[in-house]
């Protein structure tokens, strides 16, 4: 199937995005790696009038290390992050999810804000901004905005973004002292959307366990320190919490039974990894 017919803007400045979306509103699509939204279109799941091509504006290719974030435009490539060498140190969770977003050749194109903007379930950056507490920098011609990633992520696909938004960038903290994490997914083959994935954050008095895949969007618990049976007992309590959802790779028991294992063993792991 063809794409239906549109419009092709190559921005040349944030002003000429801000002015086509306050222009055109939801008929126009920003464009960067276009990696998801390219099938999209071929399959007419998408139909903008209008793309506008954001990958020629160098503010947007920018990785920025601050003393309390990580800053990353929305020009910047998946690819681009995972081969930054400060990522590891800067941001370990961040860096153990990167390499089971799709395959190499798709993470040569698309972005890091194409993926959160997609929203898509199952998908590991927008799991890893949940897990990490990191914001969505939106601009538009009226104003700027920060918005927490568990405030911007509001269903299957959806978010809180206006149609006169762009992701201009998202940050995500840097890793705190005293902290482990671990990121494990299982999916029928590596680079597919996982059907449960888990981030987790342990420290000296908390644990925290971000799960994908399951429900319509990621979700996040926060727990004390828990071991043995009262730490089953809470991943129990989450699994069910959850609205899981049901398709041809997965029923919903199913993943519950993979949030408690796989969330138990990514705990385990990033408790390792504090020691």
């Amino acid at each position: 199937m063809k794409p239906s017919r549109f419009d092709y803007q190559r921005a040349e400045t944030l002003a000429d995005v801000h002015a086509a979306l306050a222009e055109n509103g939801n008929d126009a699509r920003v464009i960067a790696g276009g990696q998801t939204l390219l099938p999209m279109l071929s399959m007419r799941l998408a139909r903008p009038k209008l793309l506008v091509d954001i990958m020629h504006l160098p503010e947007l290719r920018k990785i920025d290390a601050g003393r309390n974030a990580i800053r990353i435009g929305a020009g910047v490539r998946q690819a681009e992050l995972l081969a930054w060498p400060e990522l590891a140190r800067h941001q370990p969770l961040l860096a153990a999810a990167l390499p089971w977003v799709g395959h190499a050749q798709t993470r040569s194109r698309g972005t890091i804000c194409g993926s959160v903007a997609h929203a898509d379930p199952s998908a590991e950056i927008p799991l890893v901004m949940l897990a990490l507490g990191g914001t969505i920098e939106l601009s538009s011609r009226r104003k700027r905005r920060s918005v927490p990633a568990a405030e911007f992520f509001t269903g299957m696909m959806s978010t809180a973004r206006a149609p006169d938004e762009m992701i201009e960038a998202v940050s995500v903290p840097v890793a705190r002292a005293n902290t482990g994490t671990a990121f494990q997914e299982f999916g029928r083959r590596h680079g597919d959307f996982a059907i449960v994935a888990c981030a987790a954050s342990v420290s000296r008095d908390s644990i925290s366990i971000a799960v994908g895949g399951v429900a319509d969007r990621p979700e996040r618990r926060d727990f004390p320190v828990l071991d043995g049976g009262a730490l089953d007992d809470a991943l129990d309590a989450f699994a069910w919490q959850l609205d899981a959802r049901e398709d041809l790779h997965a029923t919903a028991p199913y993943r519950r039974e993979l949030v408690r294992r796989m969330g138990r063993a990514a705990i385990e792991e990033a408790r390792r990894c504090l020691a």
